[in-house]
């Protein structure tokens, strides 16, 4: 309610030009359903990270059951791949039709997905020039819409935190 609220308020002809896109997993899903706009995508390159064997587990547990892949992550965020997994690598190659997209559009766009993937077309259209190994440790708050409006010369940001 509060973010259908806010795209009302701030994007006042969303139902007309506002296209709102968002990952296949069920989170992605709640948070994008009924947000006024005029195109609605279900996208599954917007997935979260692919974790492979450490799928749903904490990173304690990772810890805890694959210490040698908990050490090997941390050593390297950008390279490491988990296994039958990917790495943040694999995920920016993934969502580099999104950006391609992403720049083709002059009407805005609202993406709901997950962190890894945010940081990695955050990292893209930022105006902090990230270098890549960089990008898996963008600070990327939850409940935060951060827009980003492309400029001549880089991107002006705002962030706009939400009580949830």
């Amino acid at each position: 309610k509060q973010l259908s609220d806010w795209i009302t308020k701030n994007i006042p002809d969303a139902k007309d030009k506002l296209s709102v896109w968002c990952s296949t997993m069920k989170r992605s899903i709640e948070t994008a359903e009924g947000l006024p706009c005029r195109q609605y995508i279900r996208w599954k390159v917007l997935d979260e990270i692919e974790a492979g064997i450490c799928d749903s587990m904490t990173y304690e547990e990772i810890e805890e059951k694959y210490p040698e892949e908990y050490e090997a992550r941390q050593k390297d965020k950008l390279r490491y791949r988990y296994p039958r997994g990917e790495s943040y690598e694999d995920l920016i190659r993934r969502v580099e039709p999104v950006i391609v997209e992403l720049e083709r559009r002059d009407t805005p766009v609202f993406i709901v997905a997950h962190q890894a993937v945010l940081r990695c077309i955050y990292a893209y259209f930022s105006r902090h020039n990230y270098k890549r190994d960089e990008v898996p440790h963008i600070e990327f708050p939850a409940h935060t819409v951060i827009k980003v409006t492309p400029r001549a010369f880089g991107a002006e940001e705002e962030r706009i935190p939400f009580d949830v």
